[in-house]
């Protein structure tokens, strides 16, 4: 089977500039992804993306680029968009979705991936970190699921897991079908806490940049 990455990276980010460029321990962001794909049983690595400057940076890394449509690049388009232009273009059986944002995801957490889907058991696999209970509150200040009056212990909740984003697979077949990155069985590769953050703002660069150290 032809296991194939993608990572969509436009040019157009609005709560870092320039985001999949910016440096990251003298490294573009998008170089990390990359080579946790190039590094993993993964045999073609993609990169999607309407920016020339984001392009020739990818080439260089090795991976390939496909040209995404503009409007497929605005603030509003969706990922799932830009996997079906891509499923409609591109030869594979197994799609790895890696988003950019993810520096700290490893070719070891792709392949735990690759290797749950093969299983034959899910229809999609996707990173997730294990979540501990904490009271959450709405804004006027409504216990979320919870009793004030009954505070639980933690080791008395449910063990639930947060999208971390890092990466999410699943076969063409079923992209096509569904028109969607994730569905039906859905098994899971947990991440560490660690490894889990993602870059959306300048404070999480700065402090990803520090992990990477």
């Amino acid at each position: 089977m032809k296991i194939v990455s993608l990572t969509l990276a436009r040019g157009g980010s609005k709560g870092v500039p320039r985001k999949n460029l910016v440096l990251l321990q003298g490294r573009p962001l998008i170089h990390y992804v990359i080579e946790a794909s190039k590094a993993s049983r993964v045999d073609q690595t993609w990169v999607s993306t309407e920016d020339k400057e984001i392009a020739a940076v990818s080439l260089s890394l090795g991976a390939s680029v496909i040209n995404r449509p503009d409007h497929l690049a605005t603030d509003t388009s969706k990922c799932e968009e830009s996997l079906l232009h891509f499923a409609e273009n591109v030869d594979f059986d197994i799609i790895v979705f890696i988003q950019t944002t993810s520096p700290l995801v490893t070719s070891e957490d792709i392949n735990k991936g690759i290797d749950l889907l093969q299983t034959g058991k899910y229809d999609s696999v996707f990173s997730v970190t294990e979540e501990h209970w904490v009271p959450k509150w709405t804004q006027n200040m409504t216990p979320i699921n919870w009793d004030h009056f009954k505070r639980p212990r933690r080791q008395e909740m449910e063990t639930t897991f947060i999208e971390n984003g890092a990466f999410y697979i699943t076969t063409k077949n079923f992209l096509l079908k569904h028109k969607n990155r994730y569905g039906g069985n859905i098994g899971y590769v947990e991440i560490p806490l660690s490894r889990s953050f993602q870059v959306d703002s300048l404070e999480e660069l700065e402090l990803i940049g520090k992990l990477l150290c």
